[in-house]
């Protein structure tokens, strides 16, 4: 039975290091799973994409995200784009509670989800099982000062009490994770480890993966970096920033000016650097950051990997959806495969 027939079908979610094109492939795949397109059946409504970039929820930091613009979108609904103001601190737990929302909303309209971004705690967030324990502040205290007084190897060694494998995995020098794990544990009831991310999706899924070898993302990413400082990169950092970070504007939050592009722009308008120096310093570390995306992405062995460059990359993709939509896909390996960012 065909997708068409029984319902929108499996989340797809198009992942990977940042430069590879995923956000020209979700748009690609939006309108091929949509009335109309390639694989559309008569009964599905128009395909919607939901961003999981951690940055691009931020109104105004536009072009150094590379945000697809409203006008850029092909009349394709997005959602978790420009839901917070700069100086806000985004949360993952609070972006899990609205994405998945807007998921259930999808579905409901009878709607394909095409979910994209390189954030990947941010995909897991969405996609897998992962819970998000509350804090006590008074509880954190309270055990911090337990730390002070008896020492962490006592706490360490409450921890291999109730949980042990949460015990070998932190190890007996780290004080704040210990803490925090004793805190979760009093908070939820159940070990810590019972708390922690698994790699089981919470609603059928697939991801596809964009691959690139080195030398061609490293050109892809200095492209991308002129393009972002053409379209005015340091005038938008310049707008957002308060004049205590050397702007004009209200000012961007912690998380925010964290932002590779944008830590690098405030370090030139404070006078810490060139801008030429910013400029190399924002290339250096896009590269630094795709090669952790890949990392971070390679080390799950449900990724669908394509070749970003392939002319025939929209087909590859709609060939990985159709067989995930038939349950064809072939388990995960037990190894995750090596790709050329991660090797």
């Amino acid at each position: 039975m065909s997708a068409a027939q029984t319902g929108p079908g499996v989340v797809v979610a198009v992942v990977g290091p940042t430069a590879t094109g995923k956000s020209d492939l979700a748009l690609d795949l939006a309108e091929a799973l949509s009335p109309g397109g390639a694989r559309a059946g008569a009964a599905r409504a128009a395909a919607e994409v939901v961003n999981a970039d951690a940055f691009q929820l931020y109104r105004g930091m536009d072009v150094g995200t590379a945000k697809v613009l409203p006008h850029e979108r092909r009349g394709i609904v997005h959602h978790q784009v420009d839901v917070l103001d700069p100086h806000e601190d985004a949360s993952v737990a609070r972006y899990q509670e609205a994405a998945r929302a807007d998921l259930d909303a999808i579905a409901g309209r009878g709607a394909r989800a095409v979910v994209v971004g390189g954030s990947g705690l941010y995909v897991r967030a969405l996609l897998d099982h992962m819970d998000f324990p509350g804090t006590d502040p008074g509880l954190r205290a309270d055990l911090e000062d337990r730390a002070e007084r008896e020492g962490r190897r006592a706490l360490h060694a409450e921890l291999e009490r109730l949980d042990p494998a949460a015990a070998a995995s932190i190890g007996p020098h780290n004080t704040r994770r210990i803490v925090r794990a004793l805190e979760v544990i009093a908070l939820t009831g159940r070990p810590y480890t019972a708390n922690l991310p698994r790699q089981e999706y919470v609603r059928p899924a697939v991801q596809i993966g964009l691959d690139c070898d080195r030398p061609t993302l490293d050109a892809r990413v200095a492209h991308r970096v002129e393009r972002m400082w053409d379209a005015g990169l340091v005038a938008e950092v310049r707008a957002l920033a308060c004049p205590e970070q050397g702007g004009t504007g209200p000012g961007l939050g912690t998380t925010a000016a964290r932002a590779v592009g944008y830590a690098e722009v405030l370090a030139a308008l404070r006078g810490e650097a060139s801008e030429d120096e910013a400029r190399a310093a924002v290339v250096a570390n896009t590269r630094r950051l795709a090669r952790k995306q890949m990392g971070w992405f390679g080390r799950d062995p449900r990724v669908q990997w394509l070749d970003a460059a392939s002319p025939t990359l929209l087909a590859d993709a709609l060939a990985v959806v159709a067989a995930a939509d038939a349950g064809d896909l072939a388990p995960p390996a037990a190894e995750p495969v090596r790709r050329s960012l991660g090797s």
